[in-house]
């Protein structure tokens, strides 16, 4: 059987091989509080044993005549079991929930793991709501049950097989009117069990769609007020909220009605107690003491069954979030770190791309690319070691994607990509990784310092380093103007700091890391022309001695580059240095070059010109 196709509380169980100890443990003293907690009522049944029997009484058969005797020694009992009773009831609340704790931490952290190990795939098909829904709200659900949800169907078992044996040993040919409706209780817990499952897995869905509803508007805030959509995208997180709110009240409305219906069974077992075991007493057939064992027991015994409805709720809610959880440990990785070592210092930076395809898969996780068309075709080009290379082409040429498949955040669908003659795929993923410094045109600042921000991924650099690579990215000085400094909160994704001034952090973030490769994606794309040409005097320098990729719509950030690769539908149409592709009159490059230097409008009249 297939891990998905086990139930969820199986799926739990080997998940928690680890913790079967403490279970165990935790599962005696629930026992154990259980018993002592059982024995009360008859030692309720034994005192009234001795005022109605005195020297025939049970304990005086034991040999304790003295009735005055007989009254200390059940004191002294009752005080030993309630002094028991109240200690295991503390052992097993403090291991229940240290377990549920540990757990919850344990399951959080490894699921956490998992998801920023799987491949970016994952992510562009999953909200981010509905992943923090798992990681936060579905594992509070199994720490909630494990609190107290366990340590009810313990007890519940433990006081039918107390019970039930009191019942066969003092009056076997009554007990089974207290068993009776057992069958009955079990049978409907099973069928509501049934029922409910399907709608609390309902429940756990539409909490995925909300959070991600509301994690998304809260990420869009700025174009939500921009276009005043308030009122709409209120209408929409409503229109959410009340599906979740629907999805409860239908689970609600048949859990709601099992307290009720049980309790009706379980007033037939008390009559009958009642009735015919009062009719034993006054045939002589049963002791006064021990009816009153049967009749507080039967209490003990049927009662709690009530709250059986409220432990199943708690069980259905659990696993339907085990399942999620564990289906979200069980999405295999797909793209796996390589077994070759490749340490940073010895990586020299040379890049060569053979016969490089890749098309994005439709759905993800290998299932089928046909609705997707291949976005690079057969793409061969090398980069050498310590070399300023461009790439530029217009929207939707590929240019992106490429660096994507350079940090093996997807594989090629065919062909080969080298670092140093190393297959990509070789390789460990740490160490690629390590190599290649990354600087988005999508800066993402994390909420914190704006030296926690440069130091991020070399978290132990000194603050010389910090300050030497913000130096070198033009950065110091509007940090130093900043009101803490280098200490001043940027905000969630730096949102309180400027774009340029965000982009030249992540600059001097790749700089602090001095990685043998530095990939610069549109690092100047968003900026005014003052900011960009500080990032360029920027790059200029921490380009020196290291293999640098640019990609770039503006061509006048890449004239002096060591050599250009012009892309068009993923296929390398031209190469050469900017000189050379300008010369091409009728190249791709060329023909960018005169659009955005102003020539193209002028070419465009010259040639009308001609035709007429």
């Amino acid at each position: 059987m297939s891990d998905t196709q086990q139930s969820p509380l199986s799926r739990l169980w080997q998940y928690t091989d680890a913790y079967h100890r403490t279970v165990v443990i935790a599962t005696i003293y629930s026992t154990l509080n259980k018993v002592f907690d059982l024995a009360p009522p008859v030692l309720i049944g034994v005192a009234v044993d001795v005022v109605v029997q005195q020297q025939d009484s049970f304990l005086a058969r034991l040999g304790i005549p003295d009735v005055m005797t007989q009254l200390v020694v059940l004191g002294v009992l009752t005080a030993v079991i309630w002094a028991c009773e109240s200690l295991f009831q503390y052992l097993y609340a403090v291991q229940w929930r240290n377990l549920a704790q540990t757990i919850q931490h344990d399951l959080r952290l490894e699921a956490y793991d998992h998801v920023q190990h799987l491949d970016m795939a994952f992510f562009e098909e999953r909200s981010s709501g509905g992943l923090m829904a798992i990681l936060n709200d579905d594992i509070n659900q199994l720490e909630r049950f494990l609190d107290i949800g366990a340590n009810e169907i313990i007890q519940l078992i433990t006081t039918i097989l107390v019970i039930g044996g009191i019942f066969m040993v003092t009056a076997p040919s009554v007990a089974w009117m207290t068993v009776l409706p057992m069958p009955i209780i079990i049978w409907g817990s099973i069928r509501f069990q049934r029922w409910l499952a399907p709608r609390y897995m309902r429940v756990r869905e539409q909490v995925s769609v909300l959070n991600g509803q509301l994690s998304n508007n809260l990420g869009g805030i700025a174009t939500i007020k921009s276009f005043t959509a308030e009122a709409h995208e209120r209408e929409r997180v409503r229109e959410e909220s009340d599906e979740y709110r629907q999805r409860n009240r239908d689970a609600i409305s048949l859990s709601a009605a099992f307290v009720p219906l049980i309790r009706m069974v379980i007033v037939s077992g008390f009559i009958a107690i009642m009735v015919f075991g009062g009719r034993l007493v006054l045939q002589g057939a049963l002791a006064v003491g021990a009816y009153s064992v049967l009749v507080f027991m039967t209490q003990r015994l049927l009662w709690p069954l009530t709250r059986l409805g409220e432990t199943l709720d708690l069980y259905q809610r659990a696993m339907a979030s085990t399942a999620r959880v564990m289906d979200l440990l069980d999405t295999p990785m797909e793209i796996v770190s390589g077994p070759e070592a490749l340490p940073v210092a010895s990586v020299n930076g040379e890049i060569v791309l053979h016969d490089v395809s890749f098309a994005y898969q439709a759905g993800g996780n290998g299932r089928s690319a046909a609705n997707y068309p291949t976005v690079i075709q057969n793409l061969t080009l090398r980069i050498k070691a310590g070399e300023t290379a461009a790439i530029v082409g217009a929207t939707g040429a590929g240019k992106t994607t490429l660096m994507k498949l350079l940090l093996r955040f997807y594989d090629v669908s065919s062909g080969q990509i080298l670092l140093d003659g190393h297959d990509l795929r070789d390789l460990q993923l740490s160490d690629l990784r390590q190599a290649i410094g990354f600087v988005s045109q999508d800066v993402f600042l994390f909420h914190g310092t704006v030296r926690e921000n440069i130091a991020y991924g070399t978290f132990n650099a000194p603050e010389e380093k910090i300050v030497e690579a913000a130096k070198l990215a033009e950065a110091h000085d509007f940090i130093m103007e900043l009101p803490q400094g280098y200490d001043t909160i940027v905000g969630e994704r730096g949102q309180k700091l400027s774009g340029g001034q965000r982009q030249r952090i992540s600059i001097a973030r790749a700089i602090l890391k001095d990685p043998p490769v530095l990939v610069l994606d549109e690092a100047t794309s968003s900026v005014d022309n003052e900011t960009e040409a500080a990032i360029q005097r920027s790059l200029e320098r921490i380009a020196v001695g290291r293999t640098t990729i640019v990609i770039a719509h503006r061509l006048s950030t890449v004239r002096n580059a060591d050599v250009i690769f012009v892309l068009e539908n993923g296929r390398l149409q031209e190469q050469g240095r900017h000189e050379e592709l300008v010369a091409r009159q009728e190249g791709i490059y060329a023909g960018l070059w005169r659009v955005q230097t102003g020539r193209a409008a002028h070419h465009q009249t010259s040639g009308i010109a001609l035709v007429n």
